[in-house]
């Protein structure tokens, strides 16, 4: 057959066929939308730092990033010390420190949230009312005079009966503090620690509802994160994962699901010297997470170390080493954020996430390139690669880690290409790259 030649095609079905079974499905393509409709598209911060309510002020954020910088001070004064403790190539020591320095100089902390939970404890009413009260004019006026951190918020405490009332009040008085000073800030976020089961969480929705109603707000306006802490969260007595009905519970304002690592290790009766992030029943418990979560917009953060950078060199250096290799490890697993609860733990967690993103960068962007531009090479790509490449570029550049020019000089692309290969039409995401 010469070349514009058409083909010959033949068919056996009606076109009725294709019609009906496209009719049959259309309440499961309703579902997939609403129960999967991917990414949210923005940043997700690298950490979570917790601060209680009491302790919580209008320089914590600059204080947190002075003592770590005052501890690479004393502890590790320049890229070659640094390296050595934490394992760095040559290639990769000088970029990272410098980044590490420069990103705890104009943003320490990407997510702040301050603690009325565990970390507070109980408190009389009159004066867990001030502390509220007061975390909400602190955050408002940070993010009027531009020294917030990209995300700000509250950890209430539990739907459970003993500290029910107490926690719903603690929320209402920070939101209306916010309200009063002028509305709910972008970075707004919220956690609900302890959840066991759903219908805390459908509880946590209607709170929220009525909250909005009262003020006059957008429905489904305030979102908040889930904080898994209990064994019940993870499987449900009848089998069930628990964590997937309370993400559908969540009506769509669930924003991230938060591992707990000791209070989780707890419920399970590990002890206290094996409680940490990479214990084999907090990988079981993040991969369910992990799984729940897919492409339904809520993101997973893994949890913290209490082994805190603090004393002699030697000690802080073992501290580092440790918290790097557990931030290190949750990333190469797609747990992309995590808690820190020490100034020490900052310049390690940054260490961890642009060493992570740097030394990939190249590889990842090369393919990314070729595939772009439906090239060759040793590897075959498909649209689902393209996202994860393009996601992790992502990732790098909201950090810090990457910067745009050095990106778009290897790919060829901008941030909204970039943008575009990362949420593709779910269509996409059948089809092999051709």
């Amino acid at each position: 057959m010469g070349q514009g030649q058409q083909e010959n095609v033949a068919t056996s079905l009606a076109g009725a066929v294709s019609e009906e079974i496209s009719a049959s499905l259309a309440p499961v393509d309703a579902e997939l939308e609403r129960r999967y409709p991917g990414g949210p598209g923005t940043r997700q911060p690298v950490h979570t730092v917790y601060v209680p309510g009491d302790v919580f002020a209008a320089d914590t954020i600059r204080s947190w990033g002075d003592q770590a910088l005052t501890a690479l001070d004393e502890h590790a004064p320049d890229a070659a010390s640094f390296a050595a403790v934490l394992g760095l190539s040559d290639e990769l020591a000088e970029p990272v420190y410098a980044r590490v320095r420069a990103k705890l100089e104009r943003e320490p902390i990407e997510d702040l949230r301050v603690d009325f939970e565990d970390g507070y404890g109980p408190r009389p009413d009159a004066e867990e009312d001030a502390a509220a009260a007061r975390a909400a004019r602190l955050i408002a006026e940070a993010y009027e005079n531009g020294t917030a951190a990209p995300y700000m918020g509250i950890r209430m405490k539990c739907m459970e009966a003993p500290v029910r009332d107490r926690g719903i009040r603690t929320l209402d008085v920070f939101l209306t503090g916010l309200m009063e000073a002028g509305g709910l800030p972008e970075g707004l976020v919220l956690t609900l620690p302890k959840v066991t089961y759903p219908e805390q969480v459908t509880a946590m929705v209607r709170l929220l509802e009525e909250f909005e109603k009262a003020r006059g707000l957008e429905a489904g306006r305030i979102g908040f994160e889930i904080q898994i802490e209990t064994s019940q969260s993870i499987l449900a007595t009848d089998g069930t994962a628990t964590v997937a009905r309370m993400i559908q519970a969540a009506e769509r304002r669930a924003t991230g699901l938060h591992y707990g690592t000791f209070d989780y290790s707890a419920c399970l009766g590990v002890s206290a010297a094996y409680q940490a992030s990479d214990h084999p029943a907090a990988d079981h418990a993040k991969a369910i997470m992990q799984v729940a979560a897919a492409g339904t917009g809520v993101r997973v953060s893994d949890g913290s170390t209490n082994v805190l950078p603090v004393g002699p060199t030697e000690k802080v250096h073992d501290a580092w080493r440790l918290h790097y290799g557990l931030t290190r490890r949750a990333l190469s697993r797609a747990y992309y954020q995590g808690w820190d609860m020490h100034p020490g733990h900052i310049p390690t967690r940054y260490a961890a996430v642009f060493a992570f993103y740097r030394e990939g960068f190249e590889q990842a962007a090369a393919r990314l390139a070729r595939y772009a531009n439906r090239a060759g090479g040793d590897v075959m790509d498909e649209p689902a690669t393209a996202k994860a490449l393009s996601g992790y570029l992502l990732r790098g550049l909201d950090c810090g880690a990457l910067d745009i020019a050095e990106v778009a000089r290897v790919t060829g692309l901008t941030r909204a290409d970039l943008e575009g290969f990362a949420s593709p039409r779910r269509g996409d995401l059948t089809a092999s790259a051709k």
